[in-house]
């Protein structure tokens, strides 16, 4: 991933770490909301709400804008597909981990049909 700008004070992990800031993403997903609207999702004060929308605008994943008086707030995916590139290579991995464990289960080797007959036992208390 690229390095994070230098008005960005957090990054996409940090923001998508909190289940809470995970819900205002889904919240935003469809349609611009102003805070008042977001906060009455949560059992959490305003405050609290705008704490966490502040950490995903530092991340670029929402935008805000005045409208009046009030601020409303849109997602912005673009960091979100980043973060999925980057996490593609890790499901790659795992997917030719597992496929060659498949691999190694199903196959027939001369110890009977039983793959796990080559595989050396260790005794724990040694």
């Amino acid at each position: 991933m690229s390095a994070p700008s230098p008005s960005q004070k957090h990054d996409v992990f940090q923001a998508i770490a909190d289940p809470t800031r995970r819900q205002v993403l889904q919240l935003l997903r469809e349609q611009e909301l102003p805070v008042t609207v977001i906060s009455g999702h949560f059992p959490i004060s305003r405050t609290a709400v705008s704490k966490h929308l502040r950490i995903l605008a530092d991340a670029g994943l929402v935008k805000e804008r005045k409208v009046g008086r009030e601020t409303r707030y849109r997602l912005e995916a673009e960091p979100l597909m980043e973060l999925k590139r980057w996490l593609s290579y890790y499901e790659r991995y795992w997917e030719n981990k597992l496929n060659a464990l498949k691999r190694f289960v199903e196959s027939d080797d001369e110890d009977g049909g039983n793959p796990f007959a080559a595989l050396e036992l260790v005794d724990p208390t040694d």
